[in-house]
Parts: C-alpha cells; sequence; structure tokens
C-alpha cells in the first residue's frame, strides 16, 4: 500500500480547501433531493448508461407508482462526470447547496475526493459496493456507506472460489491467481487482501495492471498472461477494458469459465463481447438479472411503458448493470424511508438519512414488501460496521444472460475486517485533525 498515505492527506486536505460551509438553502417543503452523478459518456460509458438508467428508473417509479417516499416526490437530476474525478468534484459543488440527502460519486477517484467533503457538508455518501473498502469502519467513516461489500470481500470471495474449484484452501498452495486491473484507484483496491491471502494459503499473486489509455489494446498485457500461465484470473476492470479483456481471453485461448470477474465486470455486454466462445465467463454478482421480478415489472409498467426512461431498448431492463442501479436507488429509498421513521418527518435531511443508513435493516419480508423476492439477499448496517460484508455468488454468463452459477459464499471476514480496521486506523492517523464520530450511536432499527 505504498503511497496510500501520500494519496489519502492530499485528499483530504483538497476536499477540507474545497468544503467552506454554505449558505443552508431552504429545502422545497413537498420534495426530497437525490442527485445521480453518472457518465453516459467517454470510454466507461457502456458500464455507466445502464447504471443511470436503472437508478434513475427506480426512483422515477417511486415517484410514479407512490407520489414519492411515502408521498415526498423525489427530484432526480444527473450531472455527468464523464468518469471523471475532476468532473465529478465540480458536480457535487455545482448540488450540494440544493441540500441532496445522499450523494452517490459512481467512481473510487470522485469517492476519495469526496470523503473529507461528507462530514463538513453533512451529506451522506453513498459508494455501493465500490470505493474505499475501509470506509466500511462507520467509527473512522460516520458519513460513508458501501453496502453490500467491500471490494475486499469480493477478493477474498474470489480466493473461496477457486478453494472451491480446487477441493480445498490447501490445494492452493503452488497455485497462480492473475489480477488484471484497471490501473486506477479502483482496479488497484483488492491488492492489499489477495497479497495477504496469498501469503496466507500459499498461492502466487500475479498482477496486471491495464492503463485507461491500453483498455482496447490489452496484447502486451495477454502475452504476460501467457508466459505465466495463472491458474485464474480476477478481472477488476471497468468500461472498455472488459469487454476486451474477454475477447483477449478467447484469442489466447484461457480457459473462460477460470476468469472472473469483480460485480463491475459483469455487464452483459462485456460477455456479448465474445460472441458465443464467451459462455462460461463467470462474475461475482450481490443480486440477480432479468425481469421477472416485481420490482422489474413495475419499473416496466410505470416508467418504461409511458415513456418516461432513457433506455434505449425495453430490452435493456433486467440487465445486470441495469438492475445493479436498481438496487442502488432501492438502498437510498429505504434509507429514506427508514429516517422519515426515525424522526417523524417527511422531508428528511441528509443528517437523518445518515441515521436511515446506520440502522438499516433490510430483512428477507422486506425485500418480498418491495418487490425483491429473491433478487437479493439481506442488508443490515449497524453505527460500526457500514457495509455489511454480505455474501456473494458467482454469476455464469450463459450466452443470453447472467445466471446464478453458485451458493451464497461468506466473504473470509477474519481476513478482511482486521485490515479494514488497520486500513482506518492509518487514514485517519495520515490525516491529522480527522473528524471522528460525533453523533450518537443510534442503536434503533
Amino acid at each position: 500500500m505504498k503511497g496510500f498515505k501520500w494519496t489519502m492527506a492530499a485528499a483530504f486536505a483538497a476536499g477540507l480547501a474545497s468544503a467552506a460551509p454554505m449558505p443552508a438553502k431552504a429545502q422545497a417543503q413537498d420534495s426530497i433531493f437525490i442527485p445521480l452523478l453518472s457518465y453516459r459518456t467517454g470510454p466507461f460509458a457502456s458500464s455507466g448508461i445502464p447504471i443511470a438508467n436503472g437508478m434513475r428508473d427506480y426512483l422515477e417509479m417511486i415517484n410514479q407508482r407512490d407520489g414519492g417516499i411515502n408521498g415526498v416526490k423525489i427530484v432526480i437530476e444527473e450531472c455527468e462526470t464523464g468518469y471523471d474525478t475532476k468532473k465529478g468534484v465540480e458536480c457535487y459543488d455545482s448540488l450540494r447547496s440544493r441540500n441532496p440527502v445522499v450523494v452517490n460519486p459512481y467512481s473510487t477517484g470522485i469517492t476519495l475526493q469526496l470523503i473529507p467533503r461528507a462530514a463538513v457538508d453533512k451529506i451522506p455518501m453513498l459508494s455501493m459496493a465500490y470505493g474505499l473498502s475501509a470506509s466500511a469502519d462507520g467509527n473512522t467513516f460516520p458519513w460513508i456507506f458501501n453496502p453490500p461489500a467491500t471490494y475486499w470481500d469480493g477478493a477474498s470471495v474470489m480466493v473461496s472460489y477457486m478453494a472451491q474449484r480446487e477441493g480445498g484452501f490447501d490445494k492452493l498452495r503452488g497455485k497462480t491467481l492473475g489480477l488484471i486491473h484497471l490501473d486506477a484507484p479502483y482496479g488497484k483496491e483488492p491488492i492489499p487482501v489477495l497479497q495477504a491471502m496469498a501469503e496466507k494459503y500459499g498461492f502466487t499473486l500475479k498482477l496486471y495492471p491495464v492503463a485507461a489509455a491500453d483498455m482496447q489494446n490489452q496484447s502486451a498485457i495477454w502475452l504476460n498472461i501467457r508466459r505465466d500461465r495463472p491458474n485464474y484470473l480476477y478481472n477488476q476492470g471497468w468500461g472498455a477494458m472488459n469487454p476486451t479483456a474477454v475477447r483477449e481471453a478467447i484469442r489466447n485461448n484461457f480457459p473462460i469459465d477460470r476468469l472472473v470477474g469483480v460485480w463491475w465486470a459483469g455487464g452483459d455486454d462485456d460477455a456479448r463481447a465474445g460472441g458465443a466462445q464467451a459462455a462460461g465467463y463467470r462474475s461475482l454478482n450481490f443480486h440477480q438479472a432479468g425481469t421477472e421480478f416485481p420490482v422489474i415489472q413495475d419499473i416496466l409498467k410505470h416508467v418504461v411503458d409511458k415513456n418516461l426512461s432513457r433506455v434505449d431498448a425495453r430490452s435493456r431492463v433486467g440487465e445486470n448493470l441495469y438492475n445493479r442501479g436498481v438496487y442502488n436507488s432501492m438502498l437510498m429509498v429505504e434509507a429514506i424511508r427508514h429516517a422519515q421513521q426515525l424522526t417523524g418527518k417527511k422531508v428528511v435531511t441528509g443528517e437523518d438519512v445518515r441515521r436511515g443508513f446506520e440502522t438499516m435493516n433490510i430483512t428477507e419480508a422486506r425485500l418480498k414488501e418491495i418487490g425483491m423476492e429473491g433478487f437479493a439477499a439481506p442488508v443490515r448496517l449497524t453505527c460500526a460496521d457500514h457495509n455489511g460484508h454480505n455474501r456473494v455468488f458467482v454469476a455464469r454468463w450463459d450466452g443470453t444472460r447472467y445466471v446464478r452459477d453458485s451458493d451464497w459464499i461468506e466473504p473470509i471476514r477474519d481476513v478482511v475486517r482486521p485490515l479494514i480496521e488497520d486500513a482506518a486506523k492509518k487514514y485517519a492517523e495520515a490525516n491529522a485533525g480527522w473528524p471522528r464520530r460525533t453523533e450518537t450511536c443510534d442503536q434503533r432499527s
């Protein structure tokens, strides 16, 4: 993790420098503002577009079907970042005076820049299964939430999956795991956990960084992969990198069933790029694809069929990353709904919604109530744990869609949690004056 201290300290200093309190504007008494930092343009648009569509459509469905959250309309506004950190911060600065109740950076780079701002501006940040893994520690990061699993959880699940395939953790000794990853903060996130687990279980870890400029030209990287002959490849890619990796795996005769993507490397277009030979490509996941769930049917009825969606084709609804956006917005709506219950207010603030996240408990029964039975696993957050470290399953591309291909797999918590606590402590120590928790830990759920 060399360079971690400098990078985080620089982000902290930059964040405080630009986070001067702004005059509070009166919030509309009949609405709740949720901005969406999206990227429908640029080299990551193929991944960003379906997510943005899913996020927007779920929120619009709540407005159309229910009249908002408990009757309070959601004001939805997108700001185009192009997955560029500077543009993302500019989006945030242009929107924060309007009292958003939650912010979604949808980029690890943007998240790292905004983490120091959250406590100052009192706006909770949802970095759903992305961003800084250490921010799962709610004592150090009381305004940041990253359910249902961190990248470190995902990396540990990948190792567990390897062990299942090989016949036990003891069979990992002498094996090689390659990590092909975007050479950016997002891509580097799983490295500390994989290094720790390689030492623990005796396998060799090989790193294959892909520069953003080379996402569609990975020939040199795959020459190295052919030379090293890893037993498995874990893909921490995004945007145009993912379909290229699938095509290169096929071209280089790498066993497609041993190329496993993190949940962000599981776009339908990622797999389609490999044609028929891509059947068998795998990706981690924490929700289902498809349209058979009542929540997706309601989106089709109340949003898509009324031409209120930005999807370019009805068939795109239900794709994996579209459903990822739906899941993301569900978390926001449930946190807001819970904040309303806790406070007795209909129009809640960012401070209220932070409490809603910290006491979130989405049970099986609740999932059924909101049309998501079988769609995802329950998730519960606490003051200390802003992630939940939920189980993950492996999905397989069957040639037309992603289908569940494994049981739910638990993260290896005895490895992940101490690393998270240590990284959170180092983050605070590296940033003098880091604002620790001042809010009362609300244990109600």
